[in-house]
């Protein structure tokens, strides 16, 4: 009987360090130095447990340094914010351009700015010259940091947003080559073409981000869409 508890323990002990060590892989908190998956590549889109290896941006500006390079992206890194009553930030960075697409960010997190140049790169340039016949020259974002909670959602409205600690962009619209507008509130309900490519980016964010939603998930989304990597996973 007590080698049947001590087996029990030992058993729920190894279970729980599999979980921790999960959870820890996929909030970034094992060091990059200590982990066994190769680093983000951003010519590749399905990079396997890549939810992970963006995670491991989290806290490490140099390896951050060594992936975001052109010609996926153009940013500067910029000095942590400590947390103070949940805003801040830690190892952010200012985009100017991605994949030949200007951006004017203010503070962005480098794991969500890594997936946000995989998802230019590899879902919005070519879905704009496959549906529209024109490249994305400028992307119009309407909010990076911000120390807020949740807006739209009564269930977290006591939670800080993810805009808190510089996880989260909205976009809010494209501008083609041809200078043609593309925007969220003006063409999500339109149908037609400028439609399935919102609709079909929107569903590609999923891939790099574990939040992505836009009008079809409340009234707060109506004019944008909301990509962040934080806790939570929704894709709508």
């Amino acid at each position: 009987m007590r080698a049947l508890r001590t087996g029990f323990w030992l058993l729920s002990l190894a279970i729980l360090s599999v979980a921790g060590a999960l959870v820890g892989f996929r909030q970034g908190l094992i060091p990059a130095r200590l982990s066994p998956l190769p680093i983000v590549d951003l010519a590749q889109p399905d990079g396997w447990l890549l939810d992970w290896r963006l995670a491991e941006l989290r806290r490490a500006p140099e390896l951050c340094a060594r992936v975001l390079r052109p010609p996926y992206i153009e940013a500067q890194a910029i000095p942590d914010q400590a947390l103070v009553d949940g805003c801040g930030w830690t190892t952010a960075v200012h985009i100017t351009a991605l994949s030949g697409a200007r951006l004017a960010s203010d503070k962005l997190t480098c794991q969500s700015a890594a997936g946000l140049a995989l998802w230019v790169a590899h879902d919005v340039q070519p879905l704009a010259m496959e549906l529209l016949g024109q490249r994305v020259v400028s992307i119009r974002q309407i909010g990076t940091y911000s120390c807020r909670n949740v807006v739209g959602s009564p269930l977290f409205k006591g939670w800080r947003s993810a805009h808190a600690t510089a996880n989260a962009i909205d976009i809010a619209g494209f501008t083609l080559a041809d200078g043609r507008q593309i925007t969220v509130p003006g063409h999500w309900k339109t149908g037609g073409r400028e439609a399935d490519f919102l609709r079909a980016i929107l569903l590609r964010a999923c891939r790099y981000f574990r939040v992505a939603i836009g009008p079809d998930y409340n009234a707060a989304h109506h004019d944008h869409f909301h990509l962040d990597r934080g806790v939570g996973s929704v894709c709508r």
